[in-house]
């Protein structure tokens, strides 16, 4: 073979070589795998331990699949987090998966980025006023807790606490939350299809321990015999069971989350029962799927999602290891 041949059968192999190059779409879709997926993350705050397991979830998902996760902290502001929804937009992100700070104000937020051909998901939250269990039309999906799990939890474990029943009090969050009604129709409901209990006092807790201890003290002072309180957040719990311990009262304590603070109740005595969430979890779950429906893999479910949450006492503890 001259050298001439072989320098242009050199050169016909490396133009079919770049060619190939070129064609190779590797295991994402044709619109997506030619550069990095960038997911979006618009968080409610990076000052709570709940959002913040959800971030380090989705952050844990995403080196994992090899996607660039921007995540944005609207530091619990609405207006914030319409702003930072706008930025997202901007940057032309593949997607976007909002923990919402507003039901209302969301689905606004959520209707400009479909606008720009940006799929969206909620996390951890409803999006729109319509029913819970159904995600807003524009969403590809929702990830959230399911409240109806929620409530029927809720209700065994009074069960467990109270076999014949008794008075109960309702410690909820911060005034104008969703969260109020969704995560205690269920255990009302519940408790009211058992019989023998009543409910004779709901007073807020503003999401703290602080709160959620005086709450409980102003309803022992009014009602002195209440034998169960079912605060809906672990810190309101821990709260709350200071303030038993204070009157020097028996009653049991109802905490929900799963977070250290209410694994330590439950361990120590303190707090009778709980429901295990895990944002790590639940934010890893969110990307993964956002993720799938991006690449083409599965299309969009328009579903509520959710994960195991299990009902815990100190008989099964071990169940719940804490994620936030």
């Amino acid at each position: 073979m001259t050298r001439k041949r072989l320098v242009v059968q050199i050169g016909i192999g490396a133009a079919l070589l770049a060619l190939l190059a070129g064609c190779s779409t590797g295991t994402g879709s044709t619109t997506t795998s030619s550069k990095k997926i960038v997911i979006g993350l618009s968080n409610q705050t990076m000052a709570s331990t709940f959002p913040v397991g959800l971030a380090k979830g989705a952050q844990q998902e995403a080196t994992k699949l090899g996607v660039k996760l921007v995540v944005l902290d609207s530091k619990g502001d609405v207006q914030k987090q319409g702003s930072d929804m706008q930025d997202l937009i901007a940057q032309k992100v593949n997607g976007i998966l909002i923990v919402p700070n507003s039901p209302g104000p969301a689905q606004a937020m959520v209707d400009q980025a479909v606008t720009a051909k940006i799929p969206v998901a909620s996390v951890h939250g409803t999006v729109g006023t319509g029913p819970t269990d159904v995600p807003y039309s524009k969403l590809s999906f929702t990830m959230n807790e399911s409240a109806t799990v929620l409530g029927a939890e809720e209700t065994q474990l009074a069960e467990k606490a109270l076999p014949t029943g008794g008075q109960v009090a309702i410690i909820t969050g911060a005034a104008g939350f969703l969260e109020n009604t969704t995560w205690t129709a269920g255990f009302k409901s519940g408790l009211a299809a058992k019989g023998g209990f009543t409910i004779v006092a709901t007073q807020p807790g503003d999401w703290t321990p602080e709160a959620g201890q005086a709450a409980c003290q102003a309803i022992l002072s009014a009602h002195p015999k209440v034998n169960l309180f079912y605060a809906i957040s672990d810190d309101m719990a821990t709260g709350c069971a200071k303030a038993v311990a204070a009157a020097h009262s028996s009653a049991k304590i109802l905490g929900n989350g799963g977070s250290a603070a209410g694994i330590t109740g439950i361990k120590d005595g303190s707090i009778y029962g709980d429901v295990c969430y895990k944002p790590v979890d639940e934010g890893a779950k969110a990307l993964d799927t956002l993720y799938t429906q991006i690449t083409g893999k599965t299309t969009a479910s328009h579903k509520v999602l959710t994960y195991n949450t299990p009902a815990i006492t100190l008989a099964n503890v071990d169940q719940c290891v804490a994620q936030w």
